[in-house]
């Protein structure tokens, strides 16, 4: 029990991870109807990112405050000159080769400024070291990363639900020409939610390089995870992103606890699964 239990809480912190990656996807898609497979690129960009102010100014928590904000600066640039264009429109061939072609883009220029060595990040001293538990001990950094998922989740929610920028997100996805006709700027609703859900792909990279390594690679390897997250969770539903993150990581963990040579065919099976029974999403219902 006690180590079901404490691989349970590794997991949960790494489920923290892939739903912060998998939110901005989601995000993207649920409104502008935009696949960015760049969304990887600009999870790893926040790691490197991270990793340069760190090193810079020797402080952790400036690191996670300003390595996003320059990954949404490229992504500003980015949505200007290709994505704009695909708010709404389909075209879904376009939006792979291009995104595909920009996450390229994005991981030749990590290579560039930081080389192809694999980089380690050092969790802050104030989160340093373990926890007594009880049954065992836990690392108190990755109970900050959970804690981290939880309060992002819950503020997403919030904000979704009660603020005026959830309702204009709301409409603009529901119906952009409605939306726009009745007074929403739904162009800068889109750019919004694109910018933001690039921040929190950047921001998860950051909070992720204590737990993992940065390295060449990583951007398409999390991509995959995220991309299996959000068919289970249903294309563009934000409210179950959280529960099918959980969900993939524990199969995840769990699978290569038990299983290690079969740990990513149990994760595609379980995504195979779920397109084959319920292709709207594990956690919504079979009419949406």
């Amino acid at each position: 029990m006690t180590l079901y239990l404490s691989q349970f809480l590794h997991a949960w912190a790494y489920a923290s991870i892939l739903y912060l990656l998998a939110l901005g996807l989601s995000l993207t898609f649920g409104v502008g109807r935009v696949l960015n497979l760049a969304h990887g690129g600009f999870y790893m960009l926040g790691g490197y990112l991270g990793y340069t102010v760190l090193r810079q100014l020797d402080n952790f928590w400036l690191a996670v405050l300003l390595a996003p904000v320059g990954a949404m600066l490229v992504a500003v640039v980015a949505e200007r000159l290709v994505m704009r264009r695909f708010y709404g429109h389909g075209m879904e061939l376009h939006q792979i080769l291009l995104t595909f072609g920009l996450a390229f883009v994005i991981s030749d220029g990590i290579r560039h400024f930081w080389g192809a060595r694999i980089l380690t990040v050092a969790a802050p001293a104030l989160l340093g070291g373990t926890v007594d538990l009880g049954l065992f001990i836990f690392p108190r950094y990755r109970l900050f990363v959970i804690v981290v998922g939880i309060v992002v989740a819950v503020g997403l929610w919030a904000l979704i639900k009660y603020s005026a920028a959830g309702v204009k997100i709301r409409a603009a996805a529901a119906d952009g020409e409605i939306a726009q006709t009745l007074g929403v700027h739904t162009t800068r609703v889109l750019a919004t939610t694109f910018v933001a859900g690039v921040g929190l792909a950047a921001f998860g990279g950051v909070i992720a390089s204590p737990m993992m390594a940065l390295a060449q690679g990583v951007d398409f390897q999390m991509l995959i995870m995220a991309l299996i997250v959000v068919v289970i969770a249903g294309l563009g539903k934000l409210e179950t992103v959280y529960f099918a993150a959980l969900l993939v990581a524990v199969v995840d963990i769990f699978g290569r606890l038990f299983v290690p040579r079969a740990a990513i065919f149990l994760v595609f099976a379980l995504m195979a699964l779920v397109l084959a029974f319920r292709p709207t999403g594990l956690f919504t219902p079979r009419s949406t």
